[in-house]
C-alpha cells in the first residue's frame, strides 16, 4: 500500500512539473535550442496522462493498460534517443570533424539495437508482448541511451563547452537513464518478479522526477551559451593574437 501511495504521489508530481515546463516552453521567449527538450517532454505527459485515463477506465492488470504501457513506453524510449542525438548536434554545432563521426555513429547504434532485438523476436516468434521480450527491447533502449549520453558528458568535457545549459539537460536525462538501466536488467535477472517490478516503477518515477527538476532549473535559471566558442579554442586564439602583437 505504501508503495503505491508513493508511486501515485511521484506520478501526479511528474505530470504537474511536466505540464509547467512545457506551458512554460510554449509561452517563453527563450525556447531557442530547447526543441529536444520540448519533444521529450510532450512524450512524457503524452504518456503518463494516456496511461492514468486506462488505468482509471480497466485497472491495471487489464489487456488495455498492458498495450498502452508498453507503446507509450516505445514512444518514450524513440524520444530519448532522438532527443540524445539532437544534444550531440547542438553539442557539436562548432566541431564540424566531430560531427561527421558522431551522425554516423547514432545511426549505427540505432540499427545495432534494433537488429539485435529482432533476433530475439525471431527466436520468440509470436510472442511480441511477451513480457521478457518487452524487458530486453527496453533494457537495450535505456542501455544505448545511456552509453550515448555519456559519451556526451565526455564530449562536453573534452571540448570544454560554455553551454551551461546543455551540461544540465544532459545530467538529467542522465538521471532518466541510468534507474531504468538497472531496474530493467534486474527485472530480466529475477524474472519479472513481483518485487523487482515493483522496485522498477518507483525507481523509473524518482529518476524521471530527479531529471525533471533538473530539466526545470536549466531551462528557468539557466540561459543558453554566450560564447560562440568552445573555452578550449580561446587559448589558442589569445596565442595568434600575442604573437601578431609581438
Amino acid at each position: 500500500m505504501d508503495s503505491n501511495i508513493a508511486n501515485y504521489t511521484l506520478e501526479y508530481a511528474g505530470i504537474l512539473i511536466e505540464a509547467a515546463l512545457v506551458l512554460f516552453l510554449a509561452c517563453s521567449s527563450r525556447r531557442k535550442g530547447l526543441g529536444p527538450v520540448a519533444i521529450y517532454l510532450t512524450s512524457l505527459l503524452f504518456a503518463e496522462c494516456a496511461r492514468a485515463c486506462v488505468w482509471r477506465a480497466g485497472g491495471v492488470r487489464s489487456q488495455e493498460y498492458f498495450y498502452t504501457y508498453w507503446s507509450t513506453d516505445l514512444l518514450l524510449v524513440t524520444s530519448a534517443f532522438l532527443v540524445v542525438c539532437l544534444f550531440f548536434r547542438r553539442a557539436c554545432s562548432h566541431e564540424e570533424k566531430m560531427w561527421r563521426f558522431t551522425r554516423l555513429l547514432l545511426p549505427f547504434s540505432f540499427v545495432l539495437v534494433t537488429a539485435f532485438s529482432l533476433l530475439f523476436y525471431i527466436r520468440h516468434y509470436g510472442y511480441l508482448f511477451n513480457s521478457y521480450f518487452i524487458y530486453e527491447f527496453n533494457q537495450n533502449l535505456y542501455f544505448t541511451c545511456l552509453v550515448l549520453n555519456t559519451l556526451l558528458y565526455l564530449l562536453l568535457q573534452y571540448i570544454e563547452s560554455t553551454d551551461d545549459q546543455l551540461g544540465l539537460l544532459v545530467c538529467g536525462i542522465g538521471i532518466q537513464f541510468a534507474g531504468p538501466a538497472a531496474t530493467l536488467a534486474l527485472v530480466h535477472l529475477t524474472s519479472a518478479q513481483p518485487f523487482t517490478q515493483s522496485l522498477n516503477s518507483l525507481i523509473m518515477r524518482l529518476c524521471t522526477l530527479g531529471m525533471l527538476l533538473v530539466w526545470a532549473y536549466a531551462i528557468v535559471r539557466v540561459k543558453e551559451k554566450t560564447l560562440d566558442v568552445p573555452r578550449r579554442k580561446v587559448p589558442a586564439l589569445a596565442g595568434v593574437v600575442v604573437n601578431l602583437n609581438m
